[in-house]
């Protein structure tokens, strides 16, 4: 484990140093697009208006013969595509890969400072991110690239679970966690074949009332034990946790529930596969505007965040400001992107 004061040192001489605070940024939809499809590339700038964060996809769903293809297609994205204030991050094959080291050295010396996370899949424990780490300093080094470009770890092997708080503490580069359900369920032996989402068997059964009658099943949520696990181990560490994939296009109304058990629990986006999931992620994950006016009242009445004060007839301390300053901020992210 680093000491304290090496824990925020370059890691290669001449590379920027890491961050000690988080830059602030509307992530409420990470938005994946195949790079090396030339009609989609065409779209992108459009697309870009719309969402807050456009990913490039180099590992899966990208065929082996199209590997480099993709990542070309990302390069000419970052060069000559107009994305305005919207992120442009690269999900890079993983480790074990063999395309994952060509990846890191084509995009870096290409895109610099352009580049604003490297998604890392298949995380199994800090030895990965470690791995990372030095590299992106070594090439940030080598080709100037003035600010240190973020990791963001995908969950999604039964390792990497249960090594999450580990991960989330493994560099100051870290920016956050997404869940990986399809991944995630093989490595861990589940019997289920659905990316995200619930299952119809996967459920509790309401008490018998002794007649035996018929008994109400309500389905639960296969995934919210790990959510929870990524939110506590994410949050303790100043990172961002979201919601992965929704793989169901065709049911808009239980990827909105998942979007908002997700939301609710801390996560602070989702993924976006398909452009009718973009609308469903920008209205879950930004504030209702009636929880804004409350989060103002609030704050308003306790500007300096301190005592309890009765407001509608609850109280509110300085838990509640916490609260409410969150709520605050992220409205004011949002009307700044949307406007309103």
């Amino acid at each position: 484990m680093k000491s304290p004061s090496a824990f925020y040192r370059p890691l290669a001489i001449g590379a920027p140093e890491p961050y000690r605070a988080p830059p602030v940024a509307l992530e409420r939809m990470i938005h994946f697009i195949p790079p090396h499809l030339e009609k989609i590339r065409a779209k992108v700038g459009g697309i870009a208006k719309q969402v807050d964060v456009v990913l490039g996809n180099l590992e899966d769903a990208v065929p082996a013969d199209a590997k480099e293809a993709a990542r070309a297609g990302l390069i000419e994205i970052g060069r000559s595509t107009d994305l305005g204030t919207t992120s442009l991050w690269a999900r890079v094959n993983s480790l074990d890969s063999p395309w994952a080291l060509d990846d890191l050295l084509q995009l870096v010396p290409a895109l610099g400072e352009k580049l604003d996370v490297v998604m890392l899949p298949k995380v199994q424990g800090t030895w990965d991110i470690h791995y990372l780490d030095q590299l992106l300093a070594q090439l940030e080094a080598r080709y100037a690239v003035s600010r240190p470009i973020r990791i963001h770890a995908i969950l999604e092997t039964a390792e990497g679970v249960n090594n999450v708080e580990d991960i989330a503490a493994a560099s100051p580069r870290m920016h956050g966690m997404s869940l990986g359900p399809a991944d995630l369920a093989a490595s861990r032996g589940m019997k289920t074949t659905r990316v995200g989402g619930g299952h119809p068997d996967y459920g509790v059964l309401a008490d018998s009332d002794g007649g035996g009658g018929p008994r109400t099943f309500f389905q639960q949520d296969l995934w919210h034990y790990t959510i929870a696990r990524m939110v506590d181990a994410c949050l303790a560490h100043g990172l961002k946790a979201f919601y992965g994939p929704f793989g169901d296009f065709s049911d808009p109304d239980a990827c909105e529930v998942q979007f908002r058990n997700a939301f609710l629990m801390g996560c602070a986006g989702a993924w976006t596969l398909h452009p009718s999931q973009i609308d469903v992620a920008k209205r879950v994950f930004s504030p209702n505007p009636e929880e804004v006016a409350m989060a103002r009242k609030i704050i308003e009445a306790m500007p300096d965040g301190t005592g309890a004060v009765m407001i509608d007839g609850k109280m509110q301390d300085d838990a509640t400001w916490k609260q409410a300053k969150v709520i605050a901020d992220l409205a004011d992210l949002v009307a700044e992107k949307d406007g309103g």
